[in-house]
């Protein structure tokens, strides 16, 4: 037997965890977050609960990891030839990220949980979505070293404008994800400026 065909029952647990993965996001865009159960989820990816609970202990847990790998397909943007092509496009990737895909509605929907639920509020603060990606852009464009703030704050001076516009129910064709990142580094600069 050669070493591809030595774990055989690998590759079939790979698949069933990708249709977990995906039949969290169907699920939720069909019946939303609150009426999703963990048997749904099992059912509609064509797997047992056993299985499901194998690798998740909730649905949150499923509906999260789903949500970071999309994540960081949808927000990696290529670098542009200067930095505020750069930061627009990452602006643009976030909008579309954050009010028109499925990821990003399960990360919204895991936002307004983790209001109430402990769990999900710790979840959510394992791995910060929209802050890693950002981060590789602000110190991509910007640079680490030159920032006149810490870049946790950049972070979120970059990220917050558009993250409470759409969070707020606004309508997002309304943003202009370039004069949000002139916005941004006008900031910047005055706070370079700033004794």
């Amino acid at each position: 037997m050669d070493k591809e065909h030595s774990h055989s029952g690998r590759p079939r647990s790979e698949q069933a965890r990708a249709a977990v993965l995906y039949a969290v996001d169907d699920l939720l865009m069909e019946v939303g977050y609150a009426a999703m159960t963990m048997k749904g989820i099992a059912e509609r990816a064509g797997v047992s609960r056993q299985t499901v609970y194998r690798w998740w202990s909730h649905k949150a847990e499923i509906l999260f990891e789903a949500s970071a790998i999309d994540a960081a397909q949808e927000l990696a943007v290529d670098p542009a030839a200067n930095p505020l092509d750069d930061l627009a496009a990452y602006l643009e990737a976030l909008v579309r990220f954050l009010a028109h895909s499925p990821a990003g509605a399960a990360y919204r929907a895991l936002l307004g949980e983790a209001q109430h639920d402990p769990a999900v509020a710790e979840l959510l603060s394992s791995k910060d979505l929209l802050g890693d990606s950002a981060r590789v852009v602000i110190e991509r464009a910007i640079g680490k070293d030159t920032l006149p703030v810490p870049l946790d704050q950049a972070t979120a001076l970059l990220i917050g404008p558009t993250f409470f516009w759409i969070l707020s129910g606004r309508d997002s064709a309304r943003l202009v994800p370039r004069e949000l990142a002139e916005d941004f580094i006008r900031d910047l600069r005055a706070r370079h400026r700033s004794p």
